[in-house]
């Protein structure tokens, strides 16, 4: 399966992962699935980081980068067709990341891991709960 991961799933699989459910883990460890990671994930991440409100070891970018060496994942490309899905998927809110999320997974295709009730009920968005 190929698997996109909402930015708190990132997060929580590297610094809380008792958070996640356990098949959502199962999910994470399983080598037969590819892992994705949005640009926009980075993005919210060291946009959380400078509201303080998570905290990272050290210099949010440092560990950003430090992660994204050492755990495997892919990245998963921002393109225009995506920027023009971001503003047609059917969302319930206006979140630019979870737009941004949202339609990275329709256009490429991917299953998406979160655990936020508003983009698993999103029309033909494939999803797995966190």
């Amino acid at each position: 399966m190929n698997l996109l991961l909402d930015t708190h799933v990132w997060l929580w699989s590297l610094l809380a992962p008792e958070r996640l459910r356990h098949e959502a883990v199962a999910a994470l460890e399983d080598p037969e699935n590819r892992l994705y990671l949005s640009p926009i994930s980075i993005w919210e991440t060291l946009l959380l980081a400078e509201r303080k409100r998570i905290e990272l070891s050290g210099d949010p970018n440092a560990w950003v980068s430090k992660v994204l060496t050492e755990v495997p994942i892919f990245e998963a490309p921002l393109t225009f067709e995506m920027a023009v899905v971001s503003r047609t998927v059917q969302l319930s809110h206006e979140d630019p990341a979870d737009r941004f999320l949202a339609a990275t997974a329709l256009v490429l295709d991917l299953v998406l891991l979160t655990a936020d009730r508003r983009l698993q009920d999103c029309p033909d968005l494939k999803t797995l709960a966190a």
